[in-house]
């Protein structure tokens, strides 16, 4: 005789998808506030100066869609930024409504001190970097699909 499965209530809170990625990002978020702090960076900060990392000289248009921040929170963030003397911001020559950002010589030296953030994250997670890397590839999926919605 085979029994029913059980049914999986959606409406609770702990089988909301949207809750387990929230929760999950705040946790994660203050995980890395103490390492961050030791860069004087703050987290949004830090994915910027991630992307400035892989790629220099950018148009903010561009690293905006890269961190996927609008300008209006992108723009502050870069002069907090370049106050700190880790980027320039620069004009285009070409055309005056873009603007461009490069990596200051403090802001490339900084990576090199940033380098133990990843291992302290695998450290904290008990994750193994393949674990890491297919948890990420899951949720860049999960994001693209969302923005396809």
């Amino acid at each position: 005789m085979r029994s029913k499965p059980a049914t999986v209530d959606m409406q609770h809170l702990d089988n909301q998808l949207c809750f387990a990625v929230y929760s999950a990002s705040l946790a994660m978020t203050r995980l890395y506030k103490p390492l961050l702090e030791k860069l004087t960076l703050t987290y949004p900060q830090y994915i910027v100066m991630l992307a400035l990392w892989e790629q220099d000289g950018v148009m903010v248009s561009a690293l905006g869609e890269r961190v996927s921040l609008d300008s209006g929170t992108l723009t502050p963030l870069l002069k907090r930024l370049e106050a700190g003397g880790y980027v320039a911001r620069v004009r285009d020559v070409a055309d005056e409504r873009r603007v461009r950002v490069t990596l200051t010589a403090s802001g490339r030296k900084l990576k090199a001190r940033a380098a133990a953030v990843p291992g302290c994250l695998m450290a904290a997670t008990q994750c193994s970097v393949s674990e890491l890397v297919a948890l990420t590839q899951q949720l860049q999926t999960l994001r693209d699909r969302i923005k396809a919605a």
